[in-house]
């Protein structure tokens, strides 16, 4: 038996060696023209008060295979104590492409014309809208609820015949099969929003995709846009597990470690990396003098599995 302070110690050691290669992994995603990013919670043990906190994991992902990109996906999940937008800005420092998020309005402090940078081109998620529309579907069996879920159908079946195609091919399909279908999902909008109050349920809903109605066309006129945030969720799931089964981090320091080897382990899978065998000869490399210099070798996509060694009796190691 292992006691668990020494293992949290361990992980705590190895976050800290492991922390430049993250570092690298956040700027090289910073150059992508477009990026995913969300949030999540994350219970933080909160010394002398006998009970947790909530910090957040906020991670941020590139992953262009759905329009054919060249550069290979990865994520970087960032930890901060709360899930003010000002933690997003810090984290999206050196960004400036597209920004595809859901609809929580920390965000968009991002798009304001005197953001360091430039203002970033915000893109909203149809999952998000369609959510709603389900919900109140569910519940009551709205008709009206129903036409706009069948359009938002109909869109989701043209996405899903063009995903992993060029870009332009994308755009292309996008505006000549898809842009009909949005023009009539608005004037849908439009007479449903003067039928129903803005204050049942129904109408919230609709009120909500009405003021992301510029956000969520921007797909219209960019292949690379893809239509949800579904891509950067995925990558909340492993977080959710592990929260559920560690129950907490030990402190604010506890939370940036789990972040760290999160961001490592999940690129690794992204790029069909056994996390394992690169966490293992990475701080192998590292104990053993990497050059700083040469710290991109260590990323995970660039990582090379070392050959197998075999003994005096042919029996590989």
């Amino acid at each position: 038996e292992i006691d668990r302070s020494t293992l949290a110690g361990w992980v705590g050691k190895a976050s800290f060696h492991l922390a430049p290669i993250v570092d690298s992994l956040a700027e090289h995603l910073k150059t992508s023209p477009v990026l995913q990013m969300d949030e999540t919670p994350l219970p933080v043990l909160d010394p002398g008060r006998g009970r947790t906190k909530t910090g957040y994991l906020w991670p941020m992902l590139r992953d262009e295979r759905g329009w054919g990109g060249n550069d290979p996906p990865g994520v970087v999940y960032h930890y901060a104590p709360s899930r003010h937008g000002k933690h997003g800005e810090a984290f999206l420092d050196g960004f400036s492409g597209i920004l595809q998020v859901d609809g929580y309005s920390g965000y968009n402090r991002l798009a304001r014309p005197d953001r360091p940078g430039g203002p970033l081109q915000l893109t909203q998620c149809w999952v998000h809208a369609r959510r709603g529309l389900m919900d109140v579907y569910e519940k009551d069996k709205s008709p009206i609820a129903a036409e706009g879920l069948g359009l938002i159908a109909q869109i989701y079946e043209i996405e899903a015949r063009i995903r992993g195609q060029s870009r332009e091919h994308r755009l292309a399909v996008r505006q000549r099969e898809t842009r009909p279908i949005t023009e009539t999902f608005w004037a849908w909008l439009a007479r449903a929003t003067r039928r129903v109050s803005p204050k049942s349920r129904l109408g919230e809903k609709l009120t909500y995709i009405a003021k992301r109605k510029e956000g969520l066309s921007i797909f219209l006129s960019d292949g690379r846009v893809e239509l949800d945030t579904n891509l950067v969720e995925n990558r909340v799931r492993p977080q959710a597990l592990t929260r559920k089964n560690a129950l907490f981090a030990g402190h604010d320091e506890g939370g940036r470690s789990w972040a760290r080897l999160a961001s490592l382990i999940e690129t690794c899978r992204l790029n069909d990396i056994e996390p394992q065998a690169y966490l293992t000869d990475t701080l192998t490399r590292i104990a053993h003098g990497h050059p700083a210099a040469r710290l991109d070798e260590l990323l995970p996509w660039n990582w090379v599995e070392p050959p197998k060694t075999a003994p005096p009796n042919g029996v590989a190691l």
